[in-house]
């Protein structure tokens, strides 16, 4: 049967569910940000901060917030390309479940750059913190719409430099070619029916100028990257 991806599917995730524990849940997290590696996901996000620090003495502090962290991949990736670059980056991950930051707390261990909290998108201290650039790699598409104007919203008025969005493309054709990784990876049920809701959760150029529209950002600029996803880079300076 032919899948319709005219409009985003309000269909839930089982990840979703803030209070998802065990096995599973690491097994499913760890082989998305291995996918997400290999697929060359992380330089998405990776090549948006070099755009919004351009300029920036290489010594200056720039704090990175990532929300939906998962695992912790993208802000080790950053760690280690601040090393490599001799820049220095203050990241911090957040994520509403607590087993998720505890996995990820442990696999950071021998980052001293790096900390993360359990705290929920909505939480009203997240605007409090101090940040530089808001990051949201495969996080955006868990929310409805008018919850990613909300969000949208709280980072426009935190982030001192910007924010870089890193989601999925909905799109058949990334469907199906997505369940052909679900067998070469091995994935488990979790993971493939997640992946395949994620797709179609997932978003098209409309639905980010849509956004961008609503929220009146001075500086948008959306690209279409590798392996169907878009790049969003936001400046709020």
């Amino acid at each position: 049967m032919a899948i319709n991806t005219k409009f985003r599917s309000n269909a839930p995730e089982l990840m979703d569910d803030f209070q998802m524990e065990g096995e599973i849940l690491r097994d499913a997290l760890d082989k998305i940000a291995r996918i997400n590696q290999l697929l060359g996901g992380n330089k998405v996000t990776i090549s948006g901060i070099k755009i919004l620090i351009q300029g920036k003495p290489k010594d200056e502090p720039i704090r990175i917030t990532d929300i939906g962290c998962g695992n912790g991949d993208m802000l080790r990736a950053l760690a280690d390309y601040a090393e490599e670059k001799n820049l220095n980056f203050i990241l911090k991950g957040i994520d509403a479940n607590n087993f998720t930051i505890k996995h990820a707390e442990n696999l950071s261990k021998n980052y001293n750059n790096i900390s993360y909290e359990c705290r929920d998108i909505f939480d009203s201290s997240i605007e409090e913190q101090a940040c530089d650039i808001f990051i949201c790699t495969l996080t955006l598409h868990h929310f409805k719409d008018e919850d990613i104007i909300r969000i949208l919203e709280k980072f426009k008025q935190s982030a001192k430099l910007g924010i870089v969005i890193n989601d999925l493309h909905r799109s058949a054709l990334a469907y199906y070619l997505f369940k052909a990784l679900c067998f070469l990876f091995a994935l488990n049920d979790m993971s493939r029916e997640d992946g395949l809701v994620s797709i179609l959760r997932g978003f098209k150029r409309a639905d980010l100028l849509n956004y961008s529209k609503r929220l009146n950002f001075k500086f948008s600029d959306i690209k279409w990257k590798w392996a169907f996803r878009y790049q969003w880079i936001i400046k709020t300076i």
